[in-house]
């Protein structure tokens, strides 16, 4: 009898291998059928889909989820998906006054969701730059469309989202990128609910195993996978060579977690975000 779980994380480029995998049906193989859905809402979204039961297992931000298990969410970070740091494009609208970090101290942040990457990154930025910012500055947009209408209609404010995603609107000029921060931690972790750990531990062990080896094989597949990437999420080739050539999935699913964890429990303490 298979063993049927909901697996969800954002519709962009570092979670193709998870979408490839499932339609190839290597997890079919071992009688686990696993349901993915697209959470265009971000980490705060699949939080959220944790807690309420909505989801077994989450491909999501790790700031965003040290953070919400932290303040409750039952789940457990079993592995690491993605182990380089994810490059934040800071943009703002194309006709802002905005055109660097240099001397400039945005209003408002467009999030989008409490909890989020954009919102905890927005603070790791402020740290950066010197910035004093309070909670009232965040204006939550739910995804990327959201944060394009908000950034329109207020010409001091500034969206953080990952840089090549949003690349294809600034080559367009509809925004303009005046900034990067790349987070100082692996950027994307698995997260499984512990009711489902509990019940299910051999089989996420071997889930793990599983997507640990085809992302192995997806990234040695280097000129397939970016003609794939490219197609999937209409990107050119060359943006694509790029973030690939700068992108390193987890390889090893017997990785131990907890001191990365702690990492990031450090810097979110001293933002005095947990």
């Amino acid at each position: 009898m298979s063993l049927h779980l909901n697996i969800g994380g954002v519709p962009e480029h570092f979670n193709l291998p998870w979408r490839l995998a499932i339609d190839d049906g290597i997890f079919s193989i071992k009688n686990i059928e696993l349901y993915w859905k697209d959470y265009k809402g971000g980490t705060g979204d699949m939080c959220k889909a944790l807690r309420n039961g909505q989801l077994d297992i989450a491909i999501l931000l790790t700031e965003g989820m040290v953070k919400d298990i932290e303040m409750g969410n039952p789940s457990t970070i079993v592995q690491f998906y993605v182990n380089s740091p994810l490059i934040w494009g800071i943009h703002s609208d194309i006709h802002s006054e905005m055109d660097s970090l240099s001397g400039n101290y945005p209003r408002q942040f467009a999030i989008s969701r409490l909890g989020s990457g954009s919102h905890l990154m927005a603070y790791l930025l402020a740290e950066q730059e010197d910035w004093a910012i309070s909670d009232d500055q965040f204006k939550i947009v739910d995804n990327f469309t959201g944060a394009l209408k908000a950034m329109q209609h207020n010409p001091h404010m500034l969206f953080l989202w990952e840089k090549y995603m949003t690349k294809p609107y600034v080559d367009a000029g509809q925004i303009k990128r005046i900034g990067e921060i790349n987070t100082p931690w692996k950027s994307f972790c698995i997260a499984v609910r512990n009711d489902v750990l509990e019940k299910h531990p051999s089989e996420i062990a071997q889930i793990l195993e599983i997507i640990s080896t085809y992302c192995y094989k997806f990234k040695e597949n280097s000129s397939q996978s970016i003609y794939a990437i490219a197609n999937n999420f209409d990107l050119s080739l060359r943006d694509v060579k790029e973030w690939f050539s700068l992108t390193d999935w987890n390889y090893d699913p017997h990785y131990a977690v907890h001191d990365e964890i702690e990492k990031v429990k450090g810097h979110l303490k001293r933002l005095k975000l947990i």
